[in-house]
Formats: C-alpha cells, structure tokens, sequence
C-alpha cells in the first residue's frame, strides 16, 4: 500500500531536506508552502523516485487555506499516513516591548494556529481511512527548551508546540495516531546563517555558533515516520554538538 506523508514548509531548509528524505524512502510526498517556485524546485530535485512528488501552495496561519490542502492531498492521495508540521516563523530580534502586535500574531499563526490546524485536518483523515491511524511529527526547536535573548513569540510558541504534541498523543491514542515532536538545534538553512557572523548569547556577548546539515534532521524524521504504529517517539532533539544549548548562560 502506498505510504503518503504531507510536509508543511517544504520549500527550504528542513522541510525540503525532510520531504526529499521522505520521498527517497518510498512516500508519496506532498509539498506545502506560501511559495510554489521554492516548493515547484524541490518537487524537480525529488523527481527521479518512483512515488509521486506534488507541490501545494497553502499558508498553514490561514483556516481557509489549511481546509483547501487537506482536501487537495484527500483528492490526490485518498489517505495520509504522515504530516510533519514544519512551517513556521520567527520576528525580529528585538526587545520584547517593541514588537507589534502584529508581528507577535503573525508568528502565532504560522507557528502554533497553522499546527494546529494541520493536526485537526490530519486527524480527521487518519480516523477515517482504511487501515486507520497515522502520525504527525512537530517542529518543535530547541527554542521549547530555552529561549534566547529577544526571542518571545518564537519561543512562546515552540513552547506551546510540547503541549500540543502531548495533547494530540493522547487524543489520538485511541484511534492508531501517533504524534511525536523533533526538537531542532542549528541546522545549517537560510535561517541559521546568521549564525555563521555572532549571535547574541544570554550573557550579553555576541558568539559565533556552530550548525549541522539539515540532512541530519531529515533522517530523523525518516526514522520516526518509518515506525510500526504500535511505537512512537515522543520527543526528540537533533543538534549540532557543539552549540551553546547545554549549560548555564
């Protein structure tokens, strides 16, 4: 039977490394993200396996958008047996009280609603469909640990991502869905390159930190979606050894 994974924020970085993973491992992979020329160039790297790879344009802040890609993969799948809720955002590195509004809430939407969402729409599929169950991994950062400095909604919202993963374990237990959370620490994207010049650390000074290629991450997520349902893992932190995350600051 044709195993389908959907990969939210597929058109860079983690996303693209974990949907190429995914197709390479024998999915049917669909694409998803706000910008189809990024999520058309991953489909093409990913076009020599012998599954299906299909790009679909959604913006995961947007309940409209969510409904209109579940039922794209509905249409052209029939089932889905993994999600990996990757898309998210982050806002500008300042202190707290200078943020809008705005740009708290459009982190909110991306990083949290959009999870949610997908999880909604995820579960629905899984509960219906023949044989039932899946699983839906979340892109949780090493940021539902520790924040950095001026790093509120982000953090806030990775936060958020432990206690819903949790929520979602348990509400899915009785139906075979699985849900788990992968906790990422600097995997070299477009993202993390500011890493590469100093970022600023907890006790003022400013540090260069080291990063690790995100294909790391997609063999994690290869190895969590590869699982019988009967195991799951729960939590999971993939990181570049040396980076400052263990410790005090």
């Amino acid at each position: 039977m044709q195993k389908v994974a959907l990969v939210t924020g597929g058109g860079s970085g983690v996303g693209r490394a974990s949907a190429l993973a995914l197709h390479s491992a024998g999915f049917a992979v669909a694409v998803a993200g706000r910008r189809q020329t990024m999520l058309d160039e991953t489909v093409a790297m990913g076009s020599g396996g012998g599954e299906p790879m299909v790009s679909m344009t959604c913006d995961v802040g947007q309940p409209e958008s969510v409904h209109a890609l579940f039922a794209a993969v509905s249409e052209r799948f029939g089932r889905l047996d993994v999600l990996f809720n990757n898309a998210g955002v982050s806002a500008p590195g300042v202190a707290m009280e200078d943020l809008t509004f705005e740009q708290w809430s459009a982190v909110v939407a991306a990083n949290l609603t959009g999870p949610f969402l997908c999880a909604q729409h995820a579960m629905r599929m899984m509960k219906a469909q023949s044989p039932r169950g899946g699983r839906i991994i979340n892109n949780g950062s090493i940021s539902a640990h520790v924040p950095r400095p001026n790093s509120a909604p982000y953090t806030a919202t990775k936060h958020a991502i432990t206690g819903l993963t949790k929520s979602i374990a348990l509400d899915g237990r009785p139906f075979d869905i699985a849900c788990g959370q992968i906790d990422i620490g600097n995997a070299a994207t477009e993202m993390t390159q500011r890493m590469t010049t100093g970022m600023p650390q907890a006790n003022g000074t400013t540090m260069v930190e080291a990063r690790m290629d995100a294909q790391h991450v997609a063999d994690a997520v290869v190895y969590i979606a590869g699982l019988p349902l009967s195991a799951n893992v729960l939590t999971i932190t993939v990181m570049a050894t040396q980076m400052p995350f263990v410790g005090r600051g």
